[in-house]
């Protein structure tokens, strides 16, 4: 458990060239399970999150039914406040991308991770994807991350918001118990004002 905490806290600190950039020679299409999604390189973290990780995924909820417009503003609310969040302006990591505890198989040795889903982005949306299905030992994990890279004051406070993400993934590949899940998340982070 701590040679993963460990781990992540090196490749995140291995960097990326720009929030949204895929990993060395892959591709900007990808894929995060069977839905699609575009690794595309931005300025800033709270852009790339808002246009590429929330957005595309929020207009397909509401194209199939599954958010209401009503619901959609909550969303738009948190993608306007990103910019002034503890921790937005950190440099870009490297993501696995898809780490929750299923892509994660423990063994003698340490934890080994498959499947990844990587580009540039915020290391603490690995975390709270970690923290999103449940992982053996959580709290081990994270207390090994932080001896070697501390992370923001409060991030505790923002797991939500990093969630945001997964939670819309999997509202458009497996329906609407994730859609009240995600809709909670963003009423949440609205209270990090």
């Amino acid at each position: 458990h701590v040679h993963l905490g460990r781990g992540l806290a090196r490749m995140h600190a291995a960097g990326a060239p720009a929030h949204g950039s895929p990993p060395p020679d892959g591709p900007a299409d990808a894929w995060i399970g069977l839905a699609p999604m575009r690794n595309e390189p931005c300025a800033s973290w709270p852009e790339f999150y808002a246009e590429h990780r929330v957005r595309p995924y929020l207009r397909r909820a509401v194209d199939e039914g599954l958010i209401t417009q009503d619901e959609t503003a909550v969303f738009e609310q948190v993608c306007e406040l990103l910019p002034e969040l503890p921790g937005a302006g950190e440099a870009p990591s490297r993501l696995h991308g898809d780490l929750w505890s299923g892509n994660v198989h423990w063994a003698s040795d340490g934890a080994w991770l498959i499947d990844p889903a990587a580009h540039g982005g915020h290391r603490e949306t690995d975390l709270a994807m970690l923290a999103l299905f449940g992982c053996p030992h959580l709290e081990q994990v994270l207390g090994a991350y932080q001896e070697v890279s501390p992370l923001a004051e409060g991030w505790r406070e923002r797991v939500g918001l990093h969630q945001l993400f997964p939670l819309l993934v999997h509202t458009v590949l497996f329906g609407g118990g994730y859609a009240r899940q995600a809709v909670r998340a963003a009423r949440g982070a609205l209270r990090l004002r």
